[in-house]
């Protein structure tokens, strides 16, 4: 298959797996996961109907952006982020999904008050309790999210979560399911505060569609779109 019918592909998988639960696809944005692509393999997914492409590295981000890679499409940042890139990606990119520490969120409010802009941010949940991810634990969420939406700099738009490598069909469903309980339980909080929750970020190739089926308003596909990832990054 080529670039537009994989992007084709998953966009029907989404809009299918959204009927199947009475929703409508339109809630649901498709985030091309473009690690280790080229500049003009992104240009191309672009061409091919991609809206948002996500990125996980700041030095490969910074030099796309240099190349006007993702130029017709937002940008969001997806990957761990250390608080010493920090400056590198506050105002560069329309979301920064990754925000999984107090620490992290401190950092991002300092360089968007310098810069005199407001960034928007997830806070990512640590859904499976791995030491090996980031993130905090869901007991740690309604306190993380009052700090946000304390932040004159920041604006909390939601949740993002990597739960564990799925066992079987169906296997992170549960995980999805409590990551939507979260996202519904924040949501109500928050609005009391007038912040508006309408971002739930979960799901990958292996298993969007089950994330669309759990309430996803956000999937981030790589594989699915590009293929097995090339070994050499090439700008």
């Amino acid at each position: 298959m080529s670039l537009e019918e994989r992007v084709a592909q998953v966009k029907a998988n989404i809009a299918a797996a959204a009927r199947e639960v009475g929703r409508d696809p339109s809630e649901i944005t498709l985030v091309a996961a473009t690690k280790v692509q080229s500049s003009d393999t992104i240009r191309q997914a672009i061409a091919a109907g991609i809206t948002v492409c996500g990125e996980n590295r700041v030095q490969e981000m910074t030099a796309h952006l240099d190349d006007d890679a993702y130029a017709g499409a937002a940008l969001h940042f997806i990957g761990h982020l250390q608080t010493n890139k920090v400056k590198q990606v506050v105002g560069r990119v329309d979301l920064i999904e990754s925000v999984g520490s107090e620490h992290l969120l401190d950092a991002i409010e300092a360089q968007a008050a310098k810069l005199d802009l407001v960034q928007d941010i997830l806070l990512e949940i640590n859904i499976g309790a791995e030491a090996s991810k980031s993130g905090i634990s869901p007991a740690e969420l309604p306190a993380l999210a009052r700090k946000a939406a304390a932040c004159p700099h920041v604006r909390l738009r939601g949740l993002m979560a990597i739960p564990p490598v799925a066992e079987g069909p169906d296997g992170n469903r549960p995980f999805f399911a409590k990551m939507r309980q979260l996202f519904v339980d924040i949501s109500r909080e928050m609005s009391d505060n007038g912040i508006i929750i309408d971002c739930l970020s979960m799901g990958m190739s292996g298993d969007y569609q089950d994330a669309v089926r759990e309430g996803a308003t956000l999937v981030r596909v790589g594989t699915a779109l590009f293929g097995p990832r090339p070994p050499i990054h090439k700008v």
